[in-house]
């Protein structure tokens, strides 16, 4: 099929896709469409950049507006679920411009904002709710939500899903939703145990495969830098000045250090702007805008924003720290070459990052062309745990740090273990039982009963 015509969409929706310009489908889109029109559920494996959203978007759509019926109260027909608040709020973007003359009811749920204006919109019922995982269990415990009425089931970066440690609410979720239903699962990787999950969930889906597993894009020039940590911040402004920077991403491990490459950068008088869990949705809203505009081309981020940013014109990725999960390191740099265009991607290594290096090269069977003298001395630890796998989260256990900054306890107390820390904002969190911490230190156990900071014993990294 060789444009959105032959695929069988209702003319309100080709309208729309003329009027942004689309005329040819990607291949995932190719594959995609014809099935979910059909009926078939649906299970997409392709990275990042490569059409998902309008693969998944385009057949809900055209179903919904030809079998137009009202939703419950508190309900909706379609639910969507998102591992981040960016990619929530840009796959409904991107649903109301794809349904601009069907005009679909939709609603957007995820922490860090106020719980009010999400009830209210969901009071009278939507025909599309896009959500992350732990805002949409607390409303659903708080009964403003109910998931009987679901038609269709779309659950988007599987794999994100599971590294952000949502499998549980992932699986409470699929339990409240009705068994009769339309399903589309869509994840970059497709380890064994989501492999098993979207066989529960999809007895005989159409499986489309657009790219292999871990395979990185074939417009992405890669390079690595050898440097000492103290070195990289020398390299990082010497990267961002060159010829032919644009839009520029920069990815920190932890979010203080994200804050610290910023304020290095605009010491040496680069605009730039830092999107973390720490941020408030204001925050990251305006700095996200000041990145589109240009106004502050360098934006530094945790993995929070390794898919959930889709911005047009990143030139460049530059990977000051090296991810801990190797697949991680294959979507950031799906970041940049994006429709059609060239991208490059520089990752800078200290010594104590050889190992993370070696363990990106064997999953994506490629030796990354390298600059710098490479450190040919005694194999060094990595300075975070390299992980293995996909269950992150669960493998790593205990920070070595958890409870330093805590006084040694006394009396009956003695011999527990000390608290850990957990800033992590509450759509970035799984949901469970024990109440949370603010910044404040005081206990919002009435409002947050559902969330446990043990699920998230590294949340400072993002």
């Amino acid at each position: 099929m060789t444009n959105f015509t032959d695929l069988g969409l209702s003319a309100p929706l080709l309208r729309a896709l003329e009027e942004e310009g689309y005329t040819t489908p990607t291949p995932i889109q190719a594959q995609a469409i014809p099935a979910a029109l059909a009926g078939r559920d649906v299970l997409g494996i392709a990275q990042t950049g490569t059409g998902k959203t309008a693969a998944f978007a385009l057949p809900l759509l055209h179903r919904l507006a030809a079998e137009p019926r009202r939703a419950p109260p508190m309900g909706c027909r379609a639910l969507i679920l998102s591992p981040t608040r960016e990619l929530a709020s840009q796959i409904l973007e991107s649903i109301k411009a794809y349904g601009r003359h069907i005009r679909p009811r939709t609603a957007l749920i995820f922490g860090g904002v106020p719980e009010g204006g999400q009830k209210r919109t969901m009071a009278q019922g939507v025909d599309i709710l896009v959500a992350t995982p732990g805002r949409l269990l607390d409303l659903i415990g708080q009964r403003a939500v109910r998931l009987d009425g679901i038609e269709t089931f779309i659950l988007d970066e599987a794999d994100q899903m599971m590294d952000r440690g949502f499998w549980p609410s992932i699986k409470r979720i699929s339990a409240m939703v009705p068994k009769v239903r339309h399903t589309m699962f869509f994840s970059a990787t497709m380890p064994e145990d989501i492999a098993a999950l979207a066989k529960q969930l999809m007895p005989e889906p159409v499986r489309v495969e657009v790219t292999p597993v871990a395979t990185t894009a074939e417009r992405v020039n890669q390079r690595v830098i050898h440097t000492d940590r103290d070195g990289k911040r020398e390299v990082l402004a010497r990267i961002l000045r060159g010829e032919g920077v644009g839009r520029a991403l920069v990815f920190s491990r932890t979010k203080h250090g994200a804050d610290r490459i910023v304020k290095q950068l605009e010491l040496d008088g680069l605009a730039a702007n830092a999107i973390h869990g720490n941020k408030s949705q204001g925050q990251r809203e305006r700095a996200l805008d000041a990145f589109k505009r240009g106004t502050a081309p360098i934006l530094v981020a945790t993995d929070i924003a390794a898919r959930g940013i889709d911005v047009d014109g990143v030139t460049h990725v530059v990977q000051y720290d090296l991810p801990e999960v190797p697949e991680t390191y294959v979507h950031r740099i799906g970041r940049t070459a994006r429709a059609g265009a060239s991208g490059e991607a520089v990752a800078l290594v200290a010594p104590d990052e050889i190992m993370l290096l070696r363990a990106i090269e064997k999953l994506t069977r490629q030796q990354v062309p390298a600059e710098g003298e490479v450190y040919r001395g005694p194999v060094v630890k990595p300075a975070y745990r390299l992980t293995q796998g996909r269950n992150a989260q669960q493998s790593r256990g205990p920070r070595p740090d958890a409870g330093r900054h805590h006084a040694r306890p006394s009396g009956p107390s003695a011999g527990r273990p000390a608290p850990q820390r957990d800033d992590r904002r509450r759509d970035d969190r799984a949901p469970s039982r024990a109440p949370a911490r603010s910044e404040a230190g005081r206990s919002d156990g009435a409002k947050d009963r559902s969330w446990r900071n043990s699920d998230f014993r590294d949340a400072d990294r993002h």
